[in-house]
């Protein structure tokens, strides 16, 4: 896998979706069989994938599997929980215990880890030894809003490295210049993103969005400045996404990226129950056997306009899903199977970027 390239594979099938996904990236090629590989999910609360807030046990569990076939053994599953909450709690509560288990990887708990200190920029950094120490780092983060940053992806969930008296300065320092610079230090070989469920507005879970889909990538700079784009942003709408390239960490430049779609997302599997957040966007929506990788970039893209005050601006119905094709409606549609509507934006599928866009210009 080039530097420069993001490989995205659509489903909500973790076991049948990376043994795809880990052959096109050829992460086999880049290994050694006496490599320690270290896996960082992002565990910051126990609770449960579903809720929106932490990485698919059978993702990370695929992950291992797949190594393990390919003959690789020492492996690590590592991650501290946010300030307050048991790192030993959410391995249980979050299904990783049973993943140690049945694959014999042990599970570190990084608050109990000892800690170097770095120095990037003009920053003294105190981050755990064992990522340091690993020959190979897998980065595994869930693909989700936050309260504080707006996103949390590759970058941020490097922040489980640091001992909790760093995370609290982390948050004195305002987040985004010491997660630049962590990045600098902790250096993922490979990024696998977790964006089958994340969550529309908060890191802790609560209001999930069905995205289906796993991305990979080498360069998590270029991760976090797409990811952005598909929940509704820009890049410079977070601010340690361009810190971490003016670091040397990696590029943000999405126009230059070559990005791989391994296949198409054609059903949308098991739908989550929605939240009352996502319900009141909902109603906007006149939706027909959408995949959920649309239909959660059009949520993704009604959230993002609601904080800009716009959302009171939509006064057309909005259609979309399959069960539109070939159709000739009076209204918005989103996607490439609403192209029969009066006003289309096509693709399949769509960024909430491209939409939010799309809807701006509407609005005008």
């Amino acid at each position: 896998m080039k530097y420069n390239q993001i490989m995205v594979i659509y489903g909500s099938e973790p076991q049948k979706m990376v043994p795809t996904l880990l052959d096109a990236v050829g992460l086999v090629d880049e290994l050694k069989k006496d490599f320690v590989i270290g896996i960082k999910p992002n565990l910051v609360v126990a609770k449960e994938s579903s809720s929106g807030a932490t990485t698919d046990p059978e993702l990370v569990g695929a992950v291992v599997e797949y190594l393990k076939v390919h003959g690789f053994n020492n492996l690590l599953i590592m991650e501290s929980s946010w300030v307050g909450d048991s790192t030993r709690r959410a391995f249980r509560i979050c299904g990783y215990e049973a993943i140690s288990r049945k694959y014999g990887v042990p599970l570190i708990d990084l608050k109990e880890d000892v800690y170097r200190e770095v120095k990037v920029d003009d920053l003294t950094l105190r981050v755990c030894s064992k990522p340091l120490e690993v020959d190979y780092l897998i980065n595994v983060p869930v693909l989700k809003a936050h309260c504080q940053t707006k996103l949390t992806c590759a970058l941020k969930n490097l922040k489980g490295c640091i001992p909790d008296s760093e995370k609290r300065r982390f948050h004195s320092l305002g987040l985004h210049k010491p997660i630049a610079c962590l990045s600098a230090v902790v250096r993922a070989h490979l990024t696998i993103v977790d964006a089958i469920v994340g969550d529309l507005t908060f890191e802790e879970g609560g209001t999930p969005v069905q995205m289906n889909r796993i991305i990979a990538g080498k360069d998590p700079v270029l991760v976090d400045a797409y990811a952005a784009q598909l929940i509704g942003y820009e890049k410079d709408d977070i601010a340690y996404i361009s810190m971490a390239e003016k670091l040397g960490v990696g590029s943000a430049d999405v126009t230059k990226a070559d990005i791989v779609e391994l296949n198409q997302d054609t059903s949308g599997g098991k739908k989550l129950e929605a939240s009352r957040r996502v319900a009141s966007l909902a109603k906007y929506v006149v939706e027909k056997d959408a995949c959920s990788a649309c239909y959660g970039s059009l949520i993704y893209a009604l959230e993002r306009l609601r904080e800009r005050g716009r959302l009171g601006g939509l006064k057309s119905k909005l259609y979309i899903g399959q069960g539109f094709r070939g159709q000739k409606l009076e209204g918005i549609g989103i996607g490439s199977c609403t192209r029969g509507c009066s006003t289309c934006l096509p693709g399949c599928p769509p960024k909430a970027k491209d939409i939010v866009e799309f809807f701006e210009r509407l609005l005008k």
